[in-house]
């Protein structure tokens, strides 16, 4: 059965008080017309549970602005969602169009610090974020007494005589639900074995980061990227107001999985709403994704929290390859990435939690 508003319902009952579900839950697409924002597809999520988030189809299936019943859950950046054709793939330039939003994807190819790996010149993050997405395919219907919205679509990196990558992505949600879910398959096309790097870069914002603010992990090691980082790194899962002229800095999660091999992580604020509470917390194989990245920056402005699940570290291609720990996918071979994150809102389960 769905259940909105507190309320479990039947698929027959809930028509019955219905002209149509999409007064419920639906998916609108639209396309950006302002500045250098133009072009940009999106397909507006709204799940009946009050998460309501959107999905770039014109970035590479990322997921921009999200909230719940109201609330920012994300990071959002001056840059705001920059069509593709204004990228800059060079050196630093991929920051000149980094929206922030609930994920943006680093990869396929490569991400991190910007390089050069055998002799190619490689800038930050990889390109996928700034490749739109074709194929799409926007879904809703009936599982039972389930109501489910699904977003498709596919992004695809390739150069003559270089490297030939395809995303396919799927982003579902059950109607009454605040969660999502994300389901990935990467596939070689090509003919030559290529490089694999991929990261997912959630990223959650005031007032889901705040003073006083705490991330709950199950950490075995944390190793610090810098000395930058070394510094408080006992601070590492406690978060400020913003802070004058913050440096960044970057934590590497040795995590623990549960019995199923799966990680769970959360940004919890305890205080929020007068103690109401609230949490977003992110889910992931770590078979899968085996390498965990937190992202602390929370200076004026750039107030963020990065959880950012991935299969390499964010050194650079030349530093994975160096390291022995670079991916690589086989002609024909496809990598698949499940996640789910959603938004707990709830005093009982958030004490459980933290407990």
């Amino acid at each position: 059965m769905v259940t909105i508003y507190g309320k479990k319902i039947s698929k027959e009952e809930l028509l019955r008080r219905v002209g149509d579900i999409s007064q419920i839950a639906r998916i609108i697409r639209f396309e950006m017309l302002d500045g250098n924002q133009k072009g940009v597809e999106v397909a507006q999520v709204h799940s009946g549970s009050g998460l309501i988030f959107d999905i770039l189809l014109g970035r590479g299936m990322d997921i921009g602005m999200a909230t719940y019943n109201g609330i920012p859950l994300n990071w959002y950046s001056g840059t705001g969602y920059v069509e593709s054709s204004y990228f800059e793939p060079e050196d630093f330039g991929w920051l000149r169009s980094f929206h922030g939003g609930l994920l943006t994807t680093c990869g396929l190819t490569y991400l991190g610090k910007p390089c050069v790996d055998n002799g190619k010149k490689l800038g930050l993050h990889g390109r996928i974020s700034n490749i739109p997405a074709k194929n799409i395919c926007l879904n809703t219907y009936w599982e039972k007494d389930d109501y489910i919205l699904s977003v498709k679509g596919e992004a695809r990196e390739i150069s003559v005589f270089g490297e030939n990558v395809c995303l396919r992505r799927e982003i579902t949600v059950r109607t009454g639900e605040p969660r999502l879910f994300i389901h990935d398959e990467i596939e070689n096309m090509g003919y030559s074995e290529v490089e694999h790097m991929i990261l997912y870069h959630f990223n959650l914002g005031y007032p889901i980061v705040d003073e006083g603010s705490k991330l709950i992990s199950k950490t075995k090691e944390l190793i610090p990227r810098d000395k930058e980082a070394e510094l408080s790194k006992e601070d590492y899962n406690r978060f400020t107001a913003p802070i004058k002229n913050f440096k960044e800095k970057v934590y590497y999660h040795k995590m623990e999985s549960d019995k199923n091999g799966f990680v769970t992580t959360a940004l919890v604020n305890e205080q929020f709403c007068n103690g109401q509470g609230i949490v977003v917390y992110l889910k992931y194989s770590i078979k899968e994704l085996p390498f965990f990245v937190e992202w602390k920056m929370v200076g004026e402005g750039v107030y963020v929290v990065g959880l950012e699940p991935g299969n390499c570290l964010v050194e650079g291609r030349d530093k994975e390859r160096e390291a022995k720990r670079l991916k690589y996918l086989m002609p024909g071979e496809i990598k698949k990435y499940n996640l789910e994150l959603g938004v707990i809102n709830s005093k009982k389960e958030i004490i459980g939690l933290v407990k």
